[in-house]
């Protein structure tokens, strides 16, 4: 475990990595935006806590990678202002008009941290386990090769499936046979 602290925004970030991640070969690695409500507490409204636990799984098992766990609860408006956007949700709000309803962007998320974090731990291209092409893009403008791109689908329920055709639709996130190589 690797500890950050960006003193910008005053938040402490951590890394998780396994094995040789600075060899110069390319590192099985996700971007992971707290979510305290999916990571710990296991909410079917979201599919974070299940992309999180397939991804150390995939990393245990080839016995190398990196889990890049980032403070940014709720796309980044925090912890009391996502109960706030539930509760608009659970009145017919999709999450983007929520956090937007809230007087807040779509996605607030700040990838800057990662600069530090890969230079740190010696990364230059990484196997990216991700539908979120925003995170692709920060790794990228962070000198870091992303040489493919491995979709998570897991944890899809009859719970979070507005949310997900929303991330989707709105925010870019691609889905189902939507796997593409960055060269």
């Amino acid at each position: 475990m690797h500890g950050f602290e960006d003193l910008d925004c005053n938040k402490e970030h951590v890394v998780l990595s396994m094995g040789e991640v600075g060899d110069g070969e390319p590192v099985l690695a996700r971007i992971h935006s707290e979510c305290l409500t999916g990571d710990s507490l296991f909410s079917m409204r979201c599919d974070c806590g299940n992309q999180l636990q397939a991804a150390m799984k995939a990393i245990a098992e080839a016995g190398r990678g990196a889990i890049f766990y980032l403070r940014q609860e709720g796309r980044g408006i925090g912890l009391l202002n996502k109960i706030r956007a539930y509760k608009l949700q659970d009145a017919g709000a999709d999450t983007v008009e929520a956090n937007e309803q809230l007087g807040f962007g779509a996605d607030m998320r700040d990838y800057s941290v990662l600069g530090p974090m890969v230079k740190h731990l010696g990364i230059k291209s990484v196997r990216l386990m991700t539908n979120n092409p925003r995170k692709v893009s920060a790794l990228e403008e962070h000198g870091v090769t992303v040489v493919e791109r491995i979709a998570l689908h897991t944890g899809r329920n009859p719970h979070n499936e507005k949310y997900l055709r929303t991330k989707a639709g709105k925010l870019g996130h691609m889905f189902e046979g939507q796997e593409q190589e960055h060269q």
